[in-house]
């Protein structure tokens, strides 16, 4: 594979000077990470083989890693470790080799192992610790079903590196397979070609013949049952999920082909999405052929599945092209959030995506009014050395990086712009990107045949957001917003809003709008005429208990509580518990319910909740 920063700098070249371009020894095939350990210009993995059993009773995996490398320089292979087992490693014939683990720092240490001349496979055995961050061990009766405990992995950012010994970089692509063991009545799940029922003998294997990086490795194992929805997609939940997940999730086929047609062939073969238990930290994780999805968009009217749409466009931007470091994530997420709404337009026109880029704006605002109009962190390109790289997953890549892509295609209109994309993909495919190439490749293939060139480091090395970027409007929120000023100055009652057909969106857009200067009367009666406090919808729930919150709406606090102590989507109870922490009457009452949700929640959301609360408290 020829890599691409050779290719464009060589490119830039041409460009630049004329003359014919002439690789230089010094060049590099990966980017520099801060965040991982590990040396892949000396050593690199091209290939893992896992061997692995499961044990729900200890909570542990265990078994051995096998590794193909490339070798370039230097006599030791560097993986990437933290709270690892190493019990051994040796080469393909058995000999043993030897090995140390070197104490890195809190995200994790360095397992280095010595390599003969020569030698290009390997073998490591290992098992993981029970308090491992990237799994998670749920016990029967957290499931929907409770009949089975259920696991599951996340490894974005960097903590694949604690259920596998690994090169835990996103500037590092490679093959897999896997052999897997689980408990009898349980399947196993990777991202990679999957078994669609269960076998006697527990044993699964898998293969992934199209490169990826460490932190899109995944494993699920439960008690779960398939539905194909098309030819190339289908739907994995538990049993007592299945049918409601499959009627959600109906349209998924149809977003494949209109992804298809925008940017190009889907190369990853099929694309089944696995809903997970209620724990799961996030919206979605793309992980390639199965992405793994929140409960919390099983609603019962398809209103929530963008989220399916912004998975399925991460096999393109993220999974096909990904980010070469942690600091460039705008360029997986701010393709991603561009792509998923050119989907949902090709599928439920130009006012349905319209709402979506309206919300994602209003995200993105408060965001920026969160971390400071002049915070560092506002920039597109971050600076994240010595720290989690977690901290640089909120709305700024994800919308700042979508309104820099509808910025582009502003200036070069919507053809050419697709064109740009497409080909973008595709010669690129399953390499890394810099945001420093990215710029280069934008110069290059797009803003050339411009008579001036656009600021676009203005959006990438600044902060806040350009005085000329893209204002989003919606038609239909306009309406919203007649209806809410109505009702709030009395000219119509809660119950006579003219309401029936909206989507989840408008009632968004409504609940977020509300002034905190309402009376109790006024949401009283708000929630009585449409059920908010007992809303089904997560969406709709979470903003109604924000407003519940700030207005200290007693009746809503029971069902606040159940809904803490079952969802566990950071994207929801961390702005809830953060409006409980902004008073000391609201403080007290989330730590108690901390205290009792906090075991049933992903390590992910942990690690944020508890600086919020600042667990453990001093009373404990």
């Amino acid at each position: 594979m020829i890599d691409h920063r050779i290719t464009i700098s060589l490119l830039l070249s041409v460009a630049l000077t004329g003359c014919d371009p002439k690789p230089t020894a010094d060049m590099n095939k990966y980017a520099k990470d801060t965040h991982s350990f590990s040396r892949p210009n000396e050593v690199a993995v091209t290939h893992l083989h896992l061997d692995l059993n499961v044990d729900f009773d200890n909570k542990v995996l265990s078994g051995s890693a096998a590794y193909t490398l490339e070798r370039n320089a230097g006599n030791m292979l560097v993986l990437d470790v933290r709270d690892l087992d190493i019990r051994g490693a040796k080469a393909a014939d058995g000999s043993v080799l030897d090995f140390r683990v070197v104490k890195g720092n809190d995200r994790g240490d360095k397992l280095e192992i010595d390599l003969p001349e020569g030698l290009t496979e390997l073998s490591v055995d290992y098992a993981t610790s029970p308090a491992a961050a990237a799994l998670f061990w749920t016990p029967a009766e957290q499931t929907l079903d409770g009949t089975a405990p259920f696991l599951f992995t996340q490894g974005q950012a960097i903590l694949t590196r604690t259920w596998i010994p690994v090169q835990d970089s996103p500037a590092v692509r490679f093959t897999y397979s896997a052999k897997v063991k689980t408990p009898k009545g349980m399947i196993a799940l990777m991202s990679a070609e999957n078994p669609t029922q269960m076998n006697d003998a527990s044993e699964y294997t898998f293969k992934m013949e199209k490169p990826i990086p460490a932190y899109l490795m995944a494993l699920a194992v439960g008690n779960l049952q398939f539905q194909s929805l098309g030819a190339r997609s289908g739907v994995y939940a538990e049993p007592g999920m299945i049918e409601k997940s499959a009627y959600e999730f109906a349209d998924m086929e149809q977003m494949l082909l209109a992804a298809e047609k925008l940017y190009g062939p889907y190369e990853w073969g099929r694309y089944d999405v696995l809903v997970l238990p209620p724990s799961f930290p996030f919206g979605g994780m793309e992980n390639p052929m199965l992405t793994f999805a929140t409960p919390t968009i099983i609603v019962g009217d398809r209103s929530l599945t963008s989220l399916v749409a912004h998975e399925l466009a991460h096999s393109w931007s993220g999974n096909l092209v990904t980010n070469a470091t942690w600091d460039d994530f705008w360029l997986n997420e701010g393709f991603t959030v561009y792509f998923e709404n050119r989907i949902m337009e090709a599928l439920y026109g130009a006012e349905y995506a319209g709402m979506l880029t309206v919300l994602g704006y209003q995200g993105l605002l408060e965001t920026i009014a969160d971390l400071g109009e002049g915070s560092a962190d506002t920039h597109l390109k971050l600076n994240l050395e010595n720290r989690d790289p977690d901290d640089g997953m909120t709305d700024i890549a994800y919308e700042k990086g979508f309104l820099f892509l509808r910025w582009l295609e502003s200036l070069t209109g919507r053809e050419r712009f697709d064109s740009f994309l497409k080909e973008y993909f595709n010669s690129n495919a399953f390499q890394t990107m810099t945001t420093e190439d990215f710029i280069i490749y934008l110069d290059i293939n797009l803003l050339s045949g411009l008579s001036e060139r656009p600021d676009v480091e203005s959006w990438i090395y600044k902060p806040g957001l350009p005085a000329n970027h893209p204002v989003p409007v919606s038609s239909l929120f306009q309406k919203v917003d007649s209806v809410r000023a109505q009702w709030e100055q009395g000219q119509i009652a809660a119950a006579d809003m003219p309401a029936s057909a909206w989507s989840t969106h408008e009632w968004l857009h409504l609940l977020k709008g509300i002034s905190d200067t309402l009376g109790v009367a006024k949401l009283i009666a708000l929630d009585t005429a449409h059920g908010f406090t007992n809303s089904a919808n997560s969406e709709i729930a979470a903003a109604w208990y924000m407003i519940a919150i700030r207005a200290d709406y007693a009746p809503a606090f029971p069902a606040l509580e159940a809904f803490l102590m079952k969802v566990g989507r950071r994207k929801f109870i961390k702005p809830l518990y953060e409006a409980l922490a902004k008073t000391e009457k609201g403080t007290a009452w989330g730590r108690a319910v901390y205290l009792k949700a906090r075991p049933r929640y992903h390590s992910v959301s942990v690690q944020t909740l508890d600086a919020i609360l600042k667990y453990p408290y001093p009373e404990l």
